[in-house]
């Protein structure tokens, strides 16, 4: 796949819903040309075909993400308090591309065969929220888990079903009030417990 130009990516966001609508075999090319804007010869010039286009799409997603998630935490505060961020950052690009997550959820299948899409969730989520993890253990704002590794891969999880959950219903959500839902049941189950 050849660099996608910014003015197209942008434009290329819209050919998320007739994925997330008819799933991914349902659509054509020459749909995905239409509801972008962008000639059918310009898609093939950048991309092999619809499968490219969905990665594209998935990859970008998890993009805006990563910087998000980084922005969250690398911020100044505890542990927990930058493990609240980082839920509500995720939550809030998903918010931004519901077309997007619902393409996903409609094909995830494919997506998750795709592994480019692997490696993008495992710099832009698991690796900033292990870090997360070590450094609110050693402020005492969050208990030590076992393995942090599969702790930060069922935070995201439970974030990214959240958000896709949303997604899903249609429904425009605040992701301030949902990750405050999500981050509630994940700093009590993560939060120092003292010893009596």
């Amino acid at each position: 796949m050849r660099p996608v130009p910014s003015t197209i990516a942008t434009k290329l966001k819209a050919a998320a819903a007739p994925i997330a609508e008819r799933g991914f075999d349902q659509t054509k090319m020459e749909e995905l040309a239409e509801v972008s804007g962008i000639p059918k010869a310009t898609l093939y010039y950048y991309f092999a075909g619809k499968e490219e286009i969905l990665a594209f799409l998935l990859t970008d997603l998890l993009t805006e993400i990563a910087g998000a998630v980084a922005v969250a935490a690398d911020a100044p505060g505890t542990g927990q308090e930058r493990l609240v961020g980082v839920v509500t950052a995720q939550l809030r690009v998903m918010a931004t591309q519901p077309a997007v997550c619902q393409a996903l959820i409609a094909d995830l299948g494919r997506a998750g065969r795709i592994p480019e899409i692997a490696e993008a969730v495992a710099e832009a989520f698991y690796t900033p929220v292990e870090r997360v993890l070590a450094e609110g253990a050693a402020d005492g704002s969050l208990r030590k888990v076992q393995d942090p590794a599969a702790t930060s891969m069922a935070i995201f999880g439970a974030v990214t079903v959240t958000g896709l959950h949303y997604s899903i219903r249609g429904a425009a959500f605040d992701p301030k009030q949902a990750a405050k839902h999500v981050t509630g049941v994940l700093v009590d189950g993560l939060a120092r417990r003292e010893r009596g």
